[in-house]
């Protein structure tokens, strides 16, 4: 394999983003034939030991990636320190090593999550300069205003900081409540639930229906299929 950057190397065992392993460096959690590893540092997993928080790093085989049918409740995290259930206890055991949630779903939010031991594909699927599609249904208060959807297609800043353009377009209005179809070319925290409050419309349920190309289908609720390199291959190409 020759020698690569850690952070390539650590994010290429799933373990995390590179943008992570990036951090994980920094904080001293990487360490080279038992000396600590710096960012910018190169090794070759043929010949070196390399370690994260003491454990060794081991690069797959081959890469896996999954799209999972996120329930309400369940964390987009490998693990928890409060006992609260995560994505990886929806796979079976022997799925779970090096596989990482690609991006995140809030844990009040379902639908479509992919889980990745490859990263490559975590990097170009989570950067925001690569701008991915990400396609939701979300039911909100009441009947917004045609002004007041405009105003969301043009972007509603958050803290401070302007949002990108967002296609959306209006499907049902039902007792009280508007379902809407979004898509959004970046991730930011919570990004549709704030914006719908500060338009004064709150998020009444929130799904993910399709991650680009790839979408949920009739995937049922806490379900996963494999994705076959086929359709998860344009997702891993910068637009």
């Amino acid at each position: 394999m020759g020698a690569d950057r850690l952070q390539k190397l650590v994010a290429a065992a799933g373990l995390c983003s590179r943008r992570q392993a990036e951090a994980w460096l920094r904080d001293g959690r990487v360490r080279v034939n038992g000396a600590l590893a710096q960012l910018g540092d190169r090794a070759d997993p043929a010949c070196d030991r390399i370690s994260v928080d003491g454990r060794p790093l081991e690069l797959p085989t081959s890469t896996l990636t999954l799209l999972l049918h996120k329930p309400a409740g369940v964390l987009s995290t490998c693990h928890d320190p409060h006992g609260r259930p995560t994505v990886l206890e929806l796979l079976p055991p022997e799925l779970r090593p090096g596989l990482h949630p690609v991006g995140r779903l809030d844990a009040d939010s379902r639908g479509a999550l992919l889980l990745s031991n490859d990263g490559a594909l975590t990097l170009r699927l989570t950067h925001p300069r690569y701008g991915h599609r990400k396609t939701y249904r979300v039911w909100v208060e009441g009947l917004p205003r045609t002004a007041t959807l405009e105003r969301w297609r043009a972007g509603v800043p958050l803290d401070g900081q302007p949002s990108l353009p967002v296609e959306l377009r209006r499907l049902r209005h039902h007792r009280g409540a508007t379902l809407l179809e979004l898509v959004l070319r970046e991730g930011r925290n919570r990004q549709i639930r704030r914006t719908a409050e500060i338009l004064g419309h709150p998020v009444l349920d929130l799904s993910r229906i399709a991650i680009g190309p790839v979408p949920l289908g009739d995937l049922g609720e806490g379900a996963w299929r494999r994705v076959e390199p086929g359709e998860w291959g344009p997702l891993a190409v910068a637009p």
